[in-house]
């Protein structure tokens, strides 16, 4: 494969233990694999590779992005250097990133709705509490996990950022277990496509 894979490489400065690296390609598409050590990534090539480096405490694959964490502080502009070229190699070897016999470790919906709450009360809201944001959990079903933004951050530009840079960061920087992470907020007005309240 002679065609340049390109790789685009974030760090949030609140969480500087994890960098995320999206790909141009699908890696594991529609798919997410969440592996806490290299015994679990037993199977999962690219994953297993990653884990071989020094300090590295979690790897997350979805879609076309790899999340990589690591136990020590570390300087990313190096560091993801060699992750980014350890997925290339991998992308031109032709095998798949995650093992056909993958299975995820779920969690029961009571179990994590207790523990992304816990996040919410003690990082997420008072982060954004002091831009007048407030941030609900209104579900956890299968897995996937369904908020509401509410006061400074209901129609606000950034909504997007806060969800995918802070809040989705870190939720599954503590519980990779975790499926989809949908906003039913209406931004705008019109109906919301997302959600649908279980009729109870």
């Amino acid at each position: 494969m002679s065609e340049e894979i390109k790789i685009t490489v974030h760090v949030d400065p609140n969480r500087p233990e994890l960098c995320t690296l999206a790909v141009d390609r699908p890696l594991h598409p529609g798919g997410l694999a969440s592996f806490r050590d290299i015994e679990a990534a037993k199977g999962s090539v690219l994953a297993k590779k990653i884990f071989e480096i020094e300090g590295v405490t979690t790897v997350r694959i979805a879609g076309n992005e790899v999340t990589v964490t690591k136990s020590d502080v570390v300087d990313w502009r190096l560091a993801a250097k060699e992750f980014a070229e350890l997925i290339r190699a991998h992308i031109r070897s032709g095998e798949p990133a995650v093992s056909k016999d993958y299975q995820p470790k779920r969690l029961p919906d009571s179990v994590l709705t207790g523990r992304i709450q816990a996040i919410f009360d003690t990082e997420i809201n008072p982060a954004i509490a002091a831009h007048g944001g407030v941030v609900s959990l209104l579900d956890v079903k299968n897995g996937n996990v369904f908020i509401k933004m509410g006061g400074g951050c209901q129609g606000c530009g950034m909504a997007d950022v806060t969800l995918r840079q802070g809040i989705e960061k870190a939720i599954r920087s503590q519980i990779p277990e975790v499926e989809e992470i949908l906003d039913t907020t209406d931004h705008a007005s019109g109906t919301n496509p997302f959600y649908a309240p279980s009729s109870k």
